[in-house]
Parts: C-alpha cells; structure tokens; sequence
C-alpha cells in the first residue's frame, strides 16, 4: 500500500484508514475491503461526471478558467457575482471541471428553500442528468440525493445541522456558500465555523459568493483569499430621484403619471417595494381605487395565499403594479419587470438587549439593497428605477445592511456553541463579532431558562440544544415533559415555528373570519391550534388528498402550510421521544398547558 492510493478513496475513508495505519502501521482485511470498495466508489464517481459546457451568453463564463485555476492552487475562493451572472448555477459546474466532487460531495447552499430546489433542478438540466443523481437537493422535511451524488444543493440550515454527527463535514470536497451578502445568523456561523475547519481539513475547498458581498471583509476574514468579480448581464437601468415632500402616495402617483406619459415597449410592469402587510393592503386599496380601471394591482407579501402569489409569475393583457416586501429583493424574481419604484425603507428585525425585545421598525435601506431593487428591473431589457429620495441620502447610507448577528436575540447561537462544544461566543471567529452586552444577554437569558448554570450546560440546555426550535420554545417542550401535556405542546411549538396557516385574502376578510372562528378558545389563542389540528386530524383521516387539500381552501387554511405545520410536528415528535420524553395518550388541562408555555416566556 503506498500513499497515492489516498488520491483515488473517498476523503470519508481516507481520513479512517489514516489513522489505522497511523495506530497499527497496517490495514486488517476488512479495512483492505472498504479501501477497494472506496476506490471504486471513486471511479465509479468520477466515470458518472457528464459533460460540463458553460452558456456563453453568461458573463461568468469568461472567468470559468480563472476559477478553476485558483480552485486548484487556493483552498478558498471568493466570487463577487452580480446578479444574473451565472454564478449560482455555473460555479458547482467550475468544481466539477477543476476535477473536484469525485472524492466527496460539492455542497451547495442556499438561504431559502425555493431557491435550493430551483438551483438544483436548473443544474441538473443544464447537465443533461435525471434530477436527484448525479445533482440532487436537501431541505428541511426532502431530500432527493444518493451516494453517488456529486452535487448536492441545500439550505445553510441543513448543512448546520450536519455538524452535530459529522464536526469535521467529511461527506463533501466543496462547499459553496451562495448569498453571503444577507449575512444571515445561518451564513455568519458557517463561515465562522469553516474557517475553523479548513484548519483541520486542508482537503476542503470553500468559494464564498454573492451579488453585493462586502469583498474587503471576507478577504481579510479570509487572510486574504483571491476574489473574481464578474459583471452581470443586465441591460442599463435610468436611477430617477423623487424625493417624497409631499407624502408617498403622492410621489408615487407622480411617477405612474410619468410612466404612463413615456408609453412602454417591452417589459412594462411596474415593481413597488413597501415595508409590509399593512402598507400593501392600504396602497393596494387606494390604487385600485385611483388606477383600477388601467392597471392590474397583484399584493406580493409572504403571508399571501400560494394561489395569489401564483399570479405574480404569468404576466397578463394589462400592465400590471406589483407591491411587494423586500421578498421580491433577492429571494423571488418577478418576470416582465421594466420600472422599480423604491421608496427606500424596510422593515428590519431589531433586538434591545435592554427590554428583550424583537422588534420591527421601518428604517432606510442600505446602499447594497437599493442596488439589489434596482437590479429588478432591467433583466431583459433596459429599465428605469424610481428613488423616492435623494441622491444626497442614497450617499449618506451604510453600504450594507448590518449582519443579522447583531440585531438579533443570540440565546440559540450561544446554546448551539455551547452544545458543539466551540467554546466561547466572543472568541469564535465571526467576520463581525457581536457586542459583548448580546452575548451576555443571550447567556442571561439561557440561564433564566435553565438551560446554564454558570458557564456550564446544564441537562436542561443539552435537551433544549437537541430540539430544532428556539431555545424559549425548546424549553416550553421540556416542561411539558414534567407537567404532562407534551401532546399539546408539540401542536403549539410548531404552529409558533411557521407562519400562521389561517389565511385572510384581500376579498374575502369577513368570510375567512367566520370559518376560523369554528376552532376558537375563548380563554386561550394557544389552545385555537390544538382544537384547529384535532379538528384537522380528524377530517384528514376520512379524506382522500385531494379532498382534503379542497376542504383546506374552503375553510381559508394554506395547504402548504398545514403540511409544513404537520411536517415540523413531525419532526419535533421524532426529537421529543429521541430524549425519552414522554407524550401523553389523555388530553392535558388548561393550566398545565399555560404553565409549560410561561416556562419558555421569561422575561416577557
């Protein structure tokens, strides 16, 4: 045996027949076995690999040459892509060309789940390969990839959660972190964590990306990995600055007057981003009143029914105004787009460490994000973008938008390092560290749930770190434990971890109440969604699938979500019995519920 044989073997298997022959100087036969078995595992990889060309209408295609060249000579690559570069699909294509993904999976994550599976379909495609072979997907509740997969498309959730039964990530050669820029607490505690084992795994590649990556961070995060900027293939966008003296509704007639003066040709829709629900159901009101008569006004929010949304893709006779959250920023794309009105401002997730609360106020939007609206427009044609600003404030802007590790509650990061044993929070190597007051409120927090005593983890925060929720939640599941009515908290835990599966549609408000009404507690919003799910179960089991799905528009209830809602349930009941908890047969009472729900809800 020489080693040049650890070239043609699973990295997986290379790693364990190290260290037998690093204890014993030699391999017993049943090591020999699964050496011969990985190397043809490897070939059998390396035959399946298709072949690889690059679309040249993609600006990321004259760059493939240079990736690949640094791929081979840096284990860490960063890629500055602007949007419809090609990156996201053409980058695990670069992998596959630079001889990487035989030995151990490229892994490539996605901040969403829509986006994950559409990555991954769109690979698979363009490889000419059956989805879920040579390319496949994972997200929380599907998956579809086997052993042979050399491509495997995931949330960053689901690449974390691997960490807890395999530290060192040992199933994959690559690892592609897509969509830096949101700076997600998913994507800073990936990035902290790969820095640490690329330390450990000098076999491991990382390429980092995203349309408005701060470059100069992750470089020298990075000690000073090369970058590839490459250019997007957008056409000219015209940036318009109307400032809103006179109040949005006004700026905003004023530039459907001026759109509707130029005529359009080409894509002509028009993209307005709100802040929210609220604003869009108001603005939605008031243009169909105004404008109803030239315009089709189609609400795109995430709470909005799958049938609605459905909409917003199939562009109709009549031009259309579409009022959309900052979903439609980066995670959705809306087709036909040829004018962007921004007003300049989002809700954006706050937490004070001082009145430990969550909050969501409205604030100006960074430089980054104005861009990324900008970008909406002008796909496939040139576009014009309205700033309800001036260009003074767009310049006085922060050019990124804080990282989510610093306007969040960190009490889940501070258990999960705890958990997987990463020391402590402070001395972790986040591109950003967070203020040491969250840190210590995060810990203060933990410890009022039980799950610290001093620095130490406690049985309580073990349990709590194995349970796929919030820590305030995970610790309401342990005192149902105690007090008897795991049952009934397992249907509130997951109802609380989704969006609300009861839905209002803009014409139908009074009538949604009504059916919703059926399943009322009249002391106890909580104990709505045990008597909404019993009430569910019950008619699911008498009910083809078809049917049921029908009975579930009928009483406004999202099909999508009551699956979601079931299949989270499922998932924290599999989690729950794992640590011996019991789940009672009789249905708990009143007061043992809330008892196990004010457990979690300290401090409120």
């Amino acid at each position: 045996m020489t080693p040049f044989d650890f070239d043609e073997i699973l990295i997986r298997d290379a790693h364990v027949l190290r260290r037998a022959l690093t204890a014993k100087g030699r391999l017993s036969d049943r090591q020999r076995a699964r050496l011969e078995s990985s190397k043809a595992a490897y070939a059998r990889r390396d035959a399946s690999v298709p072949r690889i060309d690059f679309p040249r209408e993609l600006p990321i295609a004259k760059h493939i040459d240079e990736i690949v060249a640094l791929l081979r000579s840096h284990q860490v690559v960063i890629v500055a892509g602007e949007t419809g570069s090609g990156k996201t699909t053409q980058l695990p294509k670069a992998c596959l060309r630079a001889g990487l993904g035989r030995r151990g999976m490229i892994g490539h994550t996605q901040p969403r789940r829509l986006p994950a599976r559409a990555v991954a379909e769109r690979i698979a495609n363009e490889l000419k390969t059956p989805f879920g072979g040579v390319v496949g997907y994972a997200v929380r509740f599907t998956e579809r990839y086997g052993d042979d997969t050399l491509v495997k498309v995931m949330t960053d959730g689901l690449l974390l959660a691997e960490i807890r039964t395999d530290r060192d990530l040992r199933n994959y050669e690559v690892l592609i972190i897509d969509e830096a820029h949101e700076r997600s607490l998913n994507v800073d505690f990936l990035i902290g964590y790969v820095k640490t084992l690329l330390r450990r795994r000098p076999d491991l590649k990382l390429i980092v990306t995203s349309a408005t990556i701060d470059i100069e961070a992750f470089r020298a995060h990075f000690d000073g990995a090369p970058v590839v900027a490459v250019g997007g293939r957008g056409y000219p966008v015209d940036v318009l600055y109307r400032e809103q003296n006179e109040g949005f509704e006004y700026a905003l007639r004023g530039c459907l007057e001026e759109i509707a003066r130029a005529g359009a040709s080409g894509p002509r829709d028009i993209l307005v981003f709100l802040s929210g629900e609220r604003e869009i159901l108001d603005t939605s009101r008031w243009l169909k009143r105004e404008y109803g008569d030239r315009y089709d006004i189609l609400p795109l929010y995430a709470r909005l029914p799958a049938r609605e949304q459905r909409r917003i893709f199939s562009p109709g006779p009549r031009q259309r105004v579409v009022l959309a959250t900052n979903v439609a920023e980066t995670s959705i794309t809306v087709p036909n787009i040829g004018y962007v009105v921004d007003p300049g401002s989002a809700r954006i997730s706050r937490y004070s460490f001082r009145s430990k609360i969550q909050r969501l106020p409205i604030e100006p939007i960074s430089q980054a994000s104005a861009e990324q609206r900008k970008g909406r427009c002008g796909r496939i044609a040139p576009g014009t973008c309205y700033r309800l600003y001036s260009a003074a404030d767009f310049e006085g802007r922060p050019p990124y938008t804080d990282p989510e590790l610093k306007r969040t509650n960190l009490a889940s990061v501070v258990l999960q390092m705890r958990a997987f044993r990463l020391g402590k929070t402070e001395d972790f190597p986040f591109i950003d560290p967070p203020d040491p007051r969250v840190i210590k409120d995060a810990e203060l927090t933990l410890r009022e749930l039980g799950a610290l005593d001093g620095e130490r983890l406690t049985q309580v925060g073990r349990t709590m770190a194995r349970l796929p929720v919030d820590p305030r939640l995970a610790r309401m599941l342990v005192a149902a434990h105690r007090l008897g009515c795991v049952k009934e908290m397992l249907i509130i835990v997951s109802a609380l971890s989704i969006q609300d599966p009861r839905e209002r549609p803009l014409d139908r408000q009074q009538a949604a109440d009504l059916k919703h009404r059926q399943h009322a507690d009249s002391k106890s919003d909580f104990m709505t969604f045990v008597n909404l799910w019993n009430a569910l179960e019950t008619t699911r089991r008498d009910m083809t699938r078809s049917g049921f799905r029908r009975m579930l528009e009928k009483s406004f209830l999202s099909p999508s979500r009551v699956a979601e809602w079931r299949a989270v349930h499922r998932q924290l009941l599999l989690a729950v019995k794992r640590q011996g908890m019991r789940v009672n047969a009789r249905g708990a009472d009143y007061a043992s519920v809330h008892r196990a729900l004010l457990s979690g809800s300290l401090s409120f």
